[in-house]
């Protein structure tokens, strides 16, 4: 519920970016799918830009039309799930994405 508050109070200000950093991280799988999709949708119906902090590539995914992939503060690579997966700019890249499909029983 404190989530959802702060949330709600950020999005009061109509902020111009909203940083979110692992925003569903401390729920449970039922409610963090239910606010994946009224997030998703409540973002696109404001046109705000969030930069979503997550370690859930899956999760990534669901919301973001690009994905950074970052390592040690640094950019790794950029693009959609396509590039990531298809693309990968270098071996870390390529493990973490299978990493995250293992968890997750794959991705798209």
């Amino acid at each position: 519920q404190r989530q959802r508050v702060s949330l709600a109070r950020a999005l009061m200000l109509r902020p111009d970016v909203l940083l979110l950093d692992e925003p569903l991280g401390a729920l449970d799988p039922m409610i963090r799918a239910e606010l994946q999709d009224e997030l998703r949708e409540l973002f696109r119906s404001l046109g705000c830009t969030v930069v979503m902090v997550t370690h859930d590539l899956a999760e990534a995914v669901h919301f973001a039309d690009r994905i950074v992939l970052m390592r040690e503060g640094s950019i790794v690579q950029a693009g959609t799930i396509e590039d990531l997966s298809e693309r990968p700019t270098e071996p870390f890249v390529e493990r973490f994405v299978t990493a995250q499909r293992r968890l997750h029983g794959g991705m798209s």
